[in-house]
């Protein structure tokens, strides 16, 4: 009897672990000690240390000094009652920087002084609410490039052509000026039908696309050209399932994002671009024009070590207009939120001095029935 009680409780034990290591976010037990008793493996991924090694040295050796949430652990203790915090930041060197986090503390009433501790990360909510205004903005520019395009082209077409009929009685001075003249007009004519793309509403035409190949072809490209004196890592999951997409817009997409990494590097400095893909799965986004919510379980993301993007431009960086270039228009990046948008997907940028990610998640082809509802 006593051995089959044993097998029960092991076996108890053993759901117990499953179920702990199920839940998506950090779990800790953290004793009176002020050490980890016991820890899940979302929380091994978040700390990005092993339990064993969690377990054997203080807590406060992997937070931030003077973080809250050490204050809120003493004060559930003495209490004997649950608390929460809210937007709270765990970032260390350790897990990479900014780690924006939910904190919700409470006691373990069959273990005196000791308490459970949950985070719930706030990236991928928040991801959610900046890609509703990032939506909004692509459309905004969309009646604004329709606009452009009646009201400003044919007059441009006009004042061009005047330019050229001045020109040809003008002297060399005022030669100059009518070709300034040319030269503007060609400028904003090229900067209108860049804009245009915005307001094409027609439906995306998509089909099962391998990833890989295009990231490979989007290498080649910027490797024989703007990219050529920087250094290019691949880390691929070749297990991914193809992504539904269009082939060309996605070449389009990432080509752009490889450039923006390649600028932001200097020249005389030792340049790096991380490719990788991976499976992520858990994210979920409500499709446009639809109540039903898909999965983004892909994950692909361009990765650099150049200055980074100022703290208080990322909220904004794929708003139209929006640039860091001197020279630069500031639709690359909004075409590719709405590329991506388009898609049913989500494209985010995480910067920090030389390590500056911009990651797209997208749902991935399910079988041809459900690629024909998509499109």
């Amino acid at each position: 009897m006593k051995a089959e009680a044993k097998r029960r409780h092991e076996a108890e034990l053993g759901l117990t672990r499953a179920i702990l290591d199920a839940v998506p976010h950090p779990v800790l037990t953290v004793s009176d000690t002020g050490f980890v008793v016991d820890a899940n493996v979302a929380a091994e991924a978040f700390f990005e240390v092993s339990a064993p090694l969690l377990r054997r040295r203080p807590f406060a050796e992997f937070v931030p000094f003077g973080t809250p949430l050490l204050g809120l652990i003493d004060q559930v203790r003495a209490r004997g009652a649950p608390v929460n915090e809210y937007r709270v930041d765990l970032g260390t060197p350790r897990n990479g920087g900014e780690r924006v986090v939910d904190i919700h503390v409470a006691p373990v009433t069959e273990r005196p002084d000791h308490v459970v501790v949950m985070l719930q990360e706030r990236t991928i909510a928040d991801k959610m609410d900046r890609q509703l205004t990032h939506r909004g903005a692509a459309r905004s520019v969309s009646a604004l490039a329709s606009m452009l395009a009646h009201e400003i082209k044919n007059p441009l077409s006009g004042i061009r052509g005047a330019a050229q009929l001045l020109e040809q009685s003008a002297g060399d001075e005022d030669r100059a000026l009518t070709r300034l003249i040319c030269d503007e007009a060609d400028r904003i004519v090229k900067l209108v039908d860049r804009m245009e793309v915005f307001s094409d509403e027609r439906p995306v035409e998509r089909e099962p696309v391998n990833i890989h190949a295009v990231l490979e072809h989007v290498r080649t490209l910027a490797s024989s050209g703007f990219a050529r004196h920087i250094r290019f890592h691949e880390e691929y999951d070749p297990s991914l399932p193809p992504v539904l997409a269009n082939r060309d817009q996605l070449i389009q997409v990432f080509l752009n994002l490889v450039k923006n990494a390649a600028e932001a590097i200097d020249p005389d400095q030792d340049g790096e671009i991380y490719l990788t893909t991976a499976f992520r799965p858990g994210v979920r986004l409500t499709v446009p024009g639809s109540n039903s919510r898909v999965s983004l379980p892909l994950e692909f993301c361009v990765r650099d070590n150049g200055k980074g993007v100022p703290d208080d431009l990322v909220p904004h960086l794929f708003d139209p207009f929006v640039t860091t270039k001197p020279t630069g228009s500031g639709l690359g990046l909004a075409l590719v939120a709405k590329i991506i948008g388009d898609h049913g997907g989500i494209v985010e940028c995480d910067s920090q001095p030389r390590r500056t990610t911009f990651r797209v998640l997208l749902p991935m082809y399910r079988g041809k029935s459900l690629a024909n509802e998509d499109n």
